[in-house]
């Protein structure tokens, strides 16, 4: 829906709106490899979790979506620090053309980083080395993998919505200073905290489990038999979880970020009366 509305009105020229319908297609591409799997885990369970050849591609599907959504979320906070800071008369702006080359660029380091197994970083021949959850991968994939973009999927969001309600609340008081009205930038600092608070948490919720089961099965080297049933449902309600973010998204970035935007314009012809007046 987010993918087709976008298409079918004009705001797609606006670099958020494309990086909000990439938003769409990366969750989308995630929903997609997460049900491959899900009927391989139908149709023949062990493959899952003994792990197989036909695993391979669906796993660096998954995997390369995730990723893809996670730089994209980087990417829409940057974007939206940058259009507050650009509110303050900072030079820089975010012109359509950056929108597409962030674009360009997740893709393509997802899709480098996402299909490595498929060029060889797996561990068919090597039993010892192989995940205990997600068999073909290695752990040393796994792990080389999720701790930096799960760091960077945690940290980058919380320092721009940070900055951006510091950057809102030192406008505040500056304008109180002078005795002008505050009200937009009271409404706009906590529409922006109320935003931030909910991607982080989905982000929190969504990714922690993950990160977790990753490390366990890092530090864990008891057999598939040991493990079984509840390792196993642990790293299916992961992947669960993960599906909720993408349903998660349109809700928090799309419908949200809508009211934010008109705030944002709202401060950017505030000051731009202002440097008039001056």
């Amino acid at each position: 829906l987010v993918i087709v509305t976008r298409l079918a009105t004009r705001d797609l020229h606006k670099p958020i709106s494309i990086l909000f319908c990439n938003l769409a297609v990366s969750d989308l591409f995630t929903s997609f490899s997460g049900f491959w799997i899900s009927m391989l885990f139908i149709t023949n369970p062990d493959v899952t979790i003994f792990g197989s050849q036909d695993m391979l591609a669906p796993y660096a599907l998954y995997t390369t979506s995730i990723l893809s959504t996670i730089y994209n979320q980087v990417s829409i906070g940057i974007e939206r620090y940058l259009a507050v800071a650009r509110s303050m008369r900072t030079r820089f702006r975010v012109a359509r053309h950056h929108s597409i080359a962030v674009v360009f660029v997740s893709w393509l380091l997802a899709f480098l980083l996402g299909c490595l197994p498929l060029m060889g970083w797996n561990c068919l021949r090597a039993e010892r080395s192989s995940s205990l959850l997600y068999s073909p991968f290695c752990v040393n994939y796994l792990v080389f993998i999720t701790l930096p973009n799960v760091v960077l999927a945690f940290l980058v969001p919380l320092f721009t919505y940070l900055r951006i309600i510091i950057i809102l609340r030192k406008r505040k008081l500056r304008m109180q200073a002078c005795g002008q009205a505050t009200s937009t930038y009271k409404s706009a600092e906590t529409q922006v905290a109320r935003t931030s608070i909910s991607i982080w948490l989905l982000a929190l919720v969504s990714y922690a489990p993950f990160l977790a089961g990753v490390i366990f099965d890092a530090t864990n080297r008891r057999c598939h038999a040991d493990l079984y049933p509840g390792a196993y449902i642990f790293r299916n309600c992961t992947a669960m979880l993960i599906t909720i973010t993408c349903l998660g998204n349109p809700l928090l970035y799309t419908l949200r970020f809508r009211a934010l935007g008109a705030k944002l314009k709202a401060l950017r012809c505030l000051s731009a009366s202002r440097v008039r007046a001056i």
